[in-house]
């Protein structure tokens, strides 16, 4: 429940956001969220298969969450950079 809850925070973000975002942006919110959704992936596979525990899945999927944040700041700061900028080279 708590992994569909915050899939559709994210989604919700997300189209709220796109509107305003850089091509580049886009591509780097795009790539972390394909990253974030692998490592859900592997973390849900391993505990299912036992390999793992429920609190070990989850910080896996926080650290991933917390990455892709990360990479999505990024994006905006090099995007919010750009954008202040090109007045200047004008």
């Amino acid at each position: 429940m708590k992994k569909i809850v915050a899939t559709i925070s994210a989604a919700a973000l997300g189209l709220t956001l796109a509107a305003c975002d850089s091509a580049h942006e886009n591509a780097a919110e795009d790539q972390a969220d394909a990253m974030e959704a692998s490592v859900d992936a592997q973390a849900d596979s391993l505990e299912d298969a036992g390999a793992i525990t429920d609190d070990q899945a989850d910080a896996m999927e926080d650290a991933a969450d917390a990455k892709g944040d990360a990479m999505e700041a990024q994006a905006e700061a090099e995007a919010a950079n750009a954008d202040a900028a090109a007045p200047a080279a004008q």
